[in-house]
This record gives structure tokens, C-alpha cells and sequence, in this order.
């Protein structure tokens, strides 16, 4: 066993009913490195974390800890063995608050009493450390994602750890905020932690990993030093196929015709969240927002479908005034949105993919049992949905393909202007593509589409026209192909930090 080899995985298998999740997986986490974790949704990725991280036990193989073997019988004992994770879907408790749910099982005590006090002086260490202005007595609930996300951080990092797993840490972070999660994994690599890394941001992986591995199909197909790879390498070795086929990059989107106007927002103002937001959405049209973790994106959206109340301004559809309305109105007159975080607001984990899409139902659609299952198989075969059966569970289905699903059940509703949170948030490179093709083709058709991502490339490329917020505030306007990475960040910076903002 090399020396720096923290904890190993070793021919390690996991079989489900009907399924191979891994098969004969070697993996290894360095003291000091990052180990980083690539491949397509389904690739069996999130299944080889969960075996180290204790929440599963795998089916054949070995897992062992500084050279000896080791079964890891749950998360507290890996907790209890220096291993950490941080999940990319958030494993906290909405109604505690921020210092509640970092030392959720491990509190604070004095005297055999809880010790609230150092419990939140800790919180604000951390959080200063992670360069984020988060009250240690909010409660998580009412957060917004992306800081949600920084809390599950912190909860990590507050334990005394030797091996972090990281799983897409940086899906609801903007560039600002990943610069400062990057200087703690390097600070954390030097005080001698193992970092597995996880991110379907394929440059991401190249500057920050150590080494690479690439599972397809459940199985360790390639490993490297990070500095001897490139983008085009990763893409080949995940899928099979070369970068041209499975890249969404490309050129940028050209710009929308002068479609009639379809969506209509002046002085929009919600609080101390919003400030006079103004704009006029056409159809055809790719509207890209950008901004910050803060910047007012996910409220903008929020209270453009009815789940936030508007304070001043107005709203309207195709001439029609519908700020007074409620969220079912606001859907029958045209409106659809597709939320940010896909587990908590998107899909129902109880429900098949064919009920999942049939929710669509319950805004005011009608549609018979058999026309229930023809709309659903109709989606799925458009959309490129991989599922063995509509009747197959919507968490057996990867996270892309679970994102396809939810866009389904909005698009059953013939939205006229579609709003898309952080559309591909979690999603790998080949299914992002599609999704940009399905963006693209209801656009072709004349959707009116506003997206909000808080990733540049992405925003530059999908967009026809770009809005950047900042501070509940629209702050600049760009033809997209005019655009450059530096006006957008420029514009997005704030004057000052807020926590209320929104993401």
C-alpha cells in the first residue's frame, strides 16, 4: 500500500435488485491530496461515497483505513474515524439554526449543559473562516441555498477531521464563492487532510484535484495526475466518446427575433430582497440572470410564480396584469417555474416518474388515467428520459435525468414563459447538453425562457440576452455576444455583503 494512502477502496461491488451500482471499484484517498471523482450521472459515483463515508455497505470488496481492513458500520462511525462528507443534497434541519445544525449530535456542554454560547462562538470562527457574513442564530430554513450549502461546509469542517468527502460542493456557489472554498481545501491539504472530490465542473476538477478517476458504467475506467489531463481527455474516458460529442459548450446562442412581448415587470420590489426591478422578456427569447450567492435571482423568480408576495410594481403576461394573482392563476395564464433545489422543491421521492410529471394536475390540468400515461411516455421519449418504466421510482433515476423529469411536468402545463433555477445544478456533462438542446428547441418554438445560473460559461453560452443582478438589483444589460466574463463579474459584484439576499 503506498504510505500516503488514507483510505482505500478495494475491488469494491454493489448490486441492487435488477442493478449494478459498482463493480470491482479501486479508489484511493491521499493524505494532503485531492482525489478527485469523475463521471456521468448514474456512473455509480454517489454510491462509491456513500459505502465511505459508512452510509452503505458494499455487496463484495474491502474498504480499509491506513493499510488495515475496516467496515464502516455507519456515518457516526466513520464520524467517529475521521471521516466526514459533505452532501450534495444538503443533509440539514430547516426549522434549527445555523449553529444548532453544525453541532447537530456532537453539541457543546459545560457542566453536563449545553453550552449555546461557545456553540455560536465556534459558528462565527467558522464562518469567517469561510469568508460568509451567516448569523449563527438564523434559522437554516430560511436561508437561501447557497448558503445552505456553506453551512453544510462548515458542519464538516467543524469536526476534527482526516478524510473529507466532498460531493458537488459547489453546485450552488458562484465563482466568488468557490475562490474561497478552493482556499480552504488548500488550507485543509496542508494540514495533512484527504479530500475526495467530487464535481461535474470538469476545469473545476483540473485546478483543484491532485489525481482523477473516471467510473463509467459502475466501473474505474482511468486514473491520472490532474496537471496530465485536459477537459477533452475526461469527456472521452466518461462517455466513451470524444469532447465534440459531449461537451456543452460550443458557440454562444444567437440573439432572439423581435418576438412580441410576452413577459412585463416594472419596479418590482419585495421587501429588502428586491429593488425596482424592470424588464421585458420577448418570445423566443433566452434571458440569462447572473449574479452572486445574495443577488436576488431565486426571489426574482419566486415572485414572478406567487410564492413570495409582491410589496410594489407590476407583473404581466401577454398584456395581462397578474401580480394580484395566486400561484394556480399565475400558471394557467401562462407561467412555470422550475425550482432551484430539485430534491426539496422538485420532485416527490414517494411518487414513479409517470406520477411524478402527472403532478401538473394538481395546478388545474385535467387528464385522464390513459392520457395521464400516453403525456408521460410522450415526455420521456422527447426529453430523452433514461428510465426501464414510468412506473420505476423518480429517486432510482440520476440527478439529470430526475432534473428532465420536473421540467416534464411543467412543460405538461404549455407554459408561455418558462423560468429555469440553476437548470443544470448537479447534472453531468452529457446530460447538460441536452438539457441546453431542450432549452434551445422550446425556444426555437417560441417559449419565452429565463434561466438563472450563476455559472459564466453557462450563462454565455445558453443565453441570447443576459441580465446581471446584484443586491436585489438589476445592475447591467448585455446582447449576449457582446458580453465577456469580466463585464459580468464587474457588474455582479455588490457594494456590500448582505445575508438576506437571496441566490
Amino acid at each position: 500500500m503506498t504510505p500516503d494512502v488514507v483510505l482505500a477502496a478495494r475491488a469494491v461491488s454493489k448490486q441492487y435488485p435488477g442493478t449494478t451500482a459498482l463493480d470491482g471499484v479501486d479508489f484511493a484517498a491521499r493524505r494532503g491530496k485531492v482525489s478527485a471523482l469523475i463521471g456521468e450521472n448514474g456512473a455509480g459515483k454517489s454510491t462509491l461515497m456513500r459505502i465511505l463515508a459508512g452510509v452503505e455497505q458494499p455487496t463484495a470488496g474491502t474498504l480499509e483505513l491506513d493499510g488495515r481492513p475496516v467496515r464502516l458500520a455507519s456515518p457516526r462511525d466513520a464520524a467517529a474515524r475521521g471521516i466526514s462528507m459533505i452532501h450534495q443534497e444538503l443533509n440539514l434541519l430547516p426549522n434549527l439554526s445555523v449553529a444548532d445544525n453544525i453541532f447537530l449530535g456532537r453539541e457543546r456542554t459545560r457542566y453536563g449543559i449545553l453550552d449555546g454560547n461557545a456553540q455560536e462562538r465556534q459558528t462565527h470562527d467558522l464562518m469567517a473562516r469561510l469568508e460568509q457574513p451567516v448569523d449563527p442564530h438564523i434559522l437554516v430554513g430560511a436561508l437561501p441555498l447557497g448558503y445552505q450549502q456553506i453551512v453544510e461546509i462548515a458542519k464538516a469542517i467543524a469536526q476534527d477531521v482526516r478524510i473529507l468527502i466532498m460531493d458537488e460542493p459547489t453546485s450552488a456557489l458562484s465563482a466568488a464563492e468557490i475562490g474561497v472554498l478552493f482556499r480552504l481545501i488548500r488550507d485543509l491539504k496542508s494540514r495533512g487532510v484527504a479530500i475526495v472530490y467530487i464535481s461535474h465542473r470538469l476545469e473545476e476538477v483540473i485546478a483543484i484535484g491532485d489525481r482523477v478517476t473516471v467510473l463509467r458504467d459502475g466501473r474505474a475506467v482511468a486514473e491520472a495526475a490532474a496537471d496530465a489531463v485536459d477537459v477533452a481527455w475526461i469527456v472521452e474516458k466518461m462517455t466513451g466518446r470524444t469532447a465534440a460529442g459531449g461537451v456543452p459548450s460550443g458557440p454562444r446562442a444567437e440573439p432572439a427575433g423581435a418576438g412580441p412581448p410576452t413577459l412585463s415587470v416594472g419596479g418590482l420590489s419585495l421587501e429588502d430582497r428586491l429593488h425596482g426591478v424592470s424588464f421585458t422578456a420577448r418570445g423566443g427569447e433566452i434571458l440569462g440572470f447572473y449574479g452572486l450567492m445574495g443577488a436576488g435571482r431565486t426571489e426574482l423568480f419566486e415572485t414572478l410564480i406567487g410564492l413570495r408576495r409582491v410589496r410594489h410594481g407590476a407583473i404581466a403576461c401577454e398584456g395581462r396584469a397578474i401580480a394580484h394573482l395566486g400561484i394556480p392563476e399565475r400558471i394557467r395564464a401562462g407561467l412555470a417555474l422550475v425550482p432551484e433545489e430539485r430534491r426539496a422543491a422538485g420532485i416527490v421521492p414517494t411518487l414513479s416518474v409517470r406520477e411524478n410529471i402527472a403532478l401538473a394536475q394538481t395546478h388545474g390540468l385535467y387528464l385522464s388515467p390513459a392520457a395521464e400515461r400516453r403525456s408521460a411516455a410522450e415526455f420521456v421519449r422527447e426529453l430523452n428520459i433514461r428510465a426501464a418504466s414510468l412506473e420505476q421510482p423518480i429517486t432510482s433515476l440520476s440527478g439529470g435525468n430526475q432534473q428532465k423529469v420536473v421540467l416534464s411536468r411543467y412543460l405538461l402545463t404549455s407554459p408561455k414563459v418558462l423560468l429555469l433555477d440553476e437548470p443544470t445544478r448537479g447534472v453531468d456533462v452529457g446530460a447538460r447538453a441536452e438539457i441546453y438542446a431542450i432549452i434551445r428547441r422550446l425556444a426555437a418554438g417560441g417559449m419565452t425562457v429565463l434561466f438563472a445560473s450563476s455559472e459564466l460559461q453557462e450563462i454565455m453560452t445558453l443565453a441570447t440576452r443576459i441580465l446581471v443582478m446584484a443586491e436585489g438589483r438589476i445592475t447591467a444589460e448585455f446582447a449576449a455576444a457582446e458580453a465577456t466574463e469580466h463585464d459580468l463579474v464587474a457588474a455582479s459584484a455588490p457594494t456590500m455583503a448582505h445575508l438576506n439576499g437571496g441566490d
